[in-house]
């Protein structure tokens, strides 16, 4: 083996990570010694921090508790195979990285959220740009190099060592486990925050949800960091993770003669072998030194229009890591097939991305806004056709990809190009979540203005950046569930490489998937199940919690004298409290099922169940989740077209209004907790079966 070679191409996604490090923390304290203005702003922001952070520290204690449970149960679990405290170690290390990240970024954008704010009240509209794109970069630098530095410094020790899967596996289940109750628990707060104020103050009071009277207003925004900025960055550092962990599994399972045949100039055996599992960590490092440059581009672009410059940041990375790509892989002795399979992933990922954003920001959400005219269930109609429309077309993308990443490759190395498909979409995460939680960041800022009544000069930019703000959002669910998709397609296929090639050590039969075995078709409806369950319960949670959110609220505007007049504070730590205690308490179940459902298939009813399960969950999963995330978008994208006087005599506040308004409280949840939940749980029932695949193998 080419040690050497393999350390300097394990080293560069080290340094590009603590690169990135370094440039977030430029940015963290550039946006910390912005103006903050005025005391009201600093007042409402702090509340927002305080309010952030506490549910935070609440979310991390439940999870400190399961990452302690999980450790004893991966300790014992492998304790025969000689590995169970380094699995229980590697798992703890992941889960660490994944909640640092989190915290560090949704710190940063609850401090650019009223900078954002100042800006704009100076009438500078690129300054607010400027400081949500710095807020929202901490983040994704964060996501991206911590999820680097992790696995690149797992890999550079232990390459030489047996029990490097496990060291790997239980990385992913790490980031996994922690990402699905991240986004879920973030996901319930900030929806029934959300439904509650919206109805409660827009329907019932007529007042807009960020009034300052409305007690609501508070929560919602603090909804915006723990949903849209932690539990979306935890989302995306998820999939990179397992993007990349998919693909070295195959690397390290494929035969020998295939790995061979990636090679151009005379590598076999071992040398290749460990080459072809070093790439997609070396690749990803490319990704994040491309990322770190395209933020810097769209910095200096920041006097153009904020859609165009934001569009721009999302899809000019692709392009380049394509090119770098082509260039790269003949210096180091690798077939181009690798570079194609690479940009077929990293331009489908941009083709989703405009996709996604054209039924959730142009045509269709006239429609659904035209449909509201006759009231909300029209409405609903239109919005649930586009998202199964949608779905349509991200999901032909997908398997285009698919197509084309297996089809490049050489005999035997189609799975191991559809796993670099996922790594080609995932490679400029850094950027992607930049963008991403630039849009909540702006949302606060906007939400910050009203609250202040800065007045509508101020507003009309705050507002422009979070219309631009929620299309990239939905830009980037599109984006992380297209990927979700492809890297539990790759992470299916490792798991069966794992397991025939345990069977075949054990003298055994290689597993065979037919569709007319009853294992198989057990498996595959349990798994068709699954994502309906996890729907239906982050649905019915966040229900529950606006429901009691919106008696609150009714309560505090009937029973606190001047309320209604402006001339009393509500209480906005108990909508706080409320959303807190609902998200904490009902994310376990939809959480739990992802790590339950696959060890219990797998050890009571064996591999080929567990495998019908995978296969299951995928098919229905990646369906159920686009549809979800692109219906909720087309819903709060018609509202907000009602609200800029895209319907003609039907203003703000008219019946029109009132029904995209409900529209938009259905599709809350739709498309910020079950959706994006949904996308979690087929990665994270992958990830586990891969990693408990040798402890089921031979069963």
């Amino acid at each position: 083996m080419n040690s050497e070679l393999i350390q300097q191409l394990t080293l560069m996604p080290l340094v590009a990570s603590v690169v990135g490090i370094a440039v977030a923390c430029f940015f963290y304290f550039r946006v910390k010694a912005l103006p903050e203005g005025t005391d009201t702003m600093n007042l409402i922001a702090r509340y927002i921090r305080e309010g952030s952070m506490a549910f935070l520290m609440r979310e991390y204690k439940v999870l400190a508790v399961y990452s302690v449970v999980v450790f004893g149960l991966l300790f014992f679990a492998f304790q025969g195979h000689g590995t169970g405290l380094l699995a229980g170690t590697c798992f703890l290390i992941g889960a660490f990285l994944s909640l640092l990240s989190g915290f560090v970024g949704m710190k940063a954008a609850t401090f650019a959220n009223v900078r954002t704010t100042q800006a704009a009240r100076t009438g500078s509209k690129p300054d607010a740009l400027l400081t949500a794109l710095d807020g929202g970069a901490v983040m994704g630098l964060f996501v991206a190099a911590t999820a680097l530095l992790g696995l690149g410094g797992l890999y550079l020790i232990y390459v030489d060592d047996p029990r490097l899967s496990t060291v790997l596996h239980s990385f992913a289940v790490g980031a996994s486990s922690i990402a699905l109750f991240s986004r879920i628990g973030g996901g319930i707060y900030t929806k029934a925050a959300d439904v509650g104020s919206d109805i409660a103050g827009k329907v019932i009071e007529g007042i807009p949800e960020d009034d300052p009277r409305n007690p609501g207003g508070i929560a919602d925004n603090v909804g915006d960091n723990v949903g849209d900025v932690a539990g979306m960055g935890a989302d995306i550092y998820e999939s990179l993770v397992a993007a990349i962990v998919a693909a070295m599994a195959i690397a390290l399972t494929a035969k020998s003669e295939y790995v061979d045949s990636l090679f151009t100039d005379g590598q076999v055996g071992e040398e290749a072998k460990f080459l072809a599992v070093t790439l997609p960590i070396f690749l990803s490092g490319v990704g994040l030194a491309v990322s770190i440059v395209c933020i810097f581009i769209a910095r200096m672009l920041r006097q153009n229009s904020p859609a165009m410059v934001l569009r721009a940041a999302l899809i000019v990375p692709s392009i380049i890591i394509c090119i770098v790509g082509y260039i790269l892989m003949p210096m180091l002795g690798v077939s181009q097939s690798v570079t194609y399979a690479l940009a077929a992933g990293a331009i489908g990922g941009a083709l989703i991305g405009l996709i996604t954003e054209y039924y959730t920001a142009w045509a269709p959400i006239e429609r659904v806004a035209e449909a509201s005219k006759t009231g909300a269930g029209t409405g609903v109609i239109y919005g649930l056709a586009v998202g199964m429309q949608s779905t349509v077309v991200s999901l032909f993308i997908v398997a285009v990809v698919g197509f084309i990443a297996n089809a490049v490759m050489p005999e035997g190395m189609g799975l191991y190009g559809i796993a670099m498909g996922a790594v080609g979409m995932l490679a400029g995460t850094a950027i992607v979540m930049t963008v991403d939680a630039y849009g909540p960041i702006s949302d606060n800022a906007g939400g910050i203005s009203e609250m202040s009544k800065l007045g509508p000069e101020v507003r009309a930019i705050t507002d422009e950046l979070d219309s631009v703000g929620n299309t990239t959002a939905a830009i980037g669910k599109g984006f992380a569930i297209g990927s979700a998709t492809l890297t539990v397609l790759s992470l299916f296929s490792a798991f069966i490489l794992e397991i025939n090639h345990v069977r075949e050590a054990a003298g055994m039969s290689s597993l065979v998937l037919r569709l007319d075995d009853a294992p198989i078709l057990v498996g595959l409806l349990i798994g068709a199940c699954l994502p309906y369950a996890v729907g239906a319960s982050t649905m019915i949670a966040v229900g529950k919690a606006a429901q009691a959110i919106i008696e609150e609220i009714k309560r505090q505007f009937d029973e606190i004298p001047g309320l209604r007049e402006g001339k009393a504070e509500p209480e906005s730590i108990t909508i706080v409290d409320i959303a807190t205690k609902a998200a904490l308490s009902e994310m376990v179940l939809p959480g739990s099922v992802a790590i339950v459902a696959p060890v219990a298939v797998g050890f009571l009813l064996g591999p080929a169940s567990l495998a019908g399960m995978l296969a299951g969950s995928v098919a229905v999963g990646a369906s159920l989740s686009l549809f979800m995330a692109n219906a909720g978008g087309a819903w709060d994208n018609a509202k907000k077209y009602i609200e800029a006087g895209g319907l003609e005599g039907h203003p703000k506040g008219s019946e029109a209004h009132k029904a995209a308004v409900i529209g938009d409280t259905v599709g809350d949840p739709f498309k910020d907790t079950s959706g994006p939940g949904v996308a979690i749980l087929i990665k994270v029932m992958s990830v586990v079966s891969l990693l408990i695949a040798p402890l089921i193998a031979t069963l």
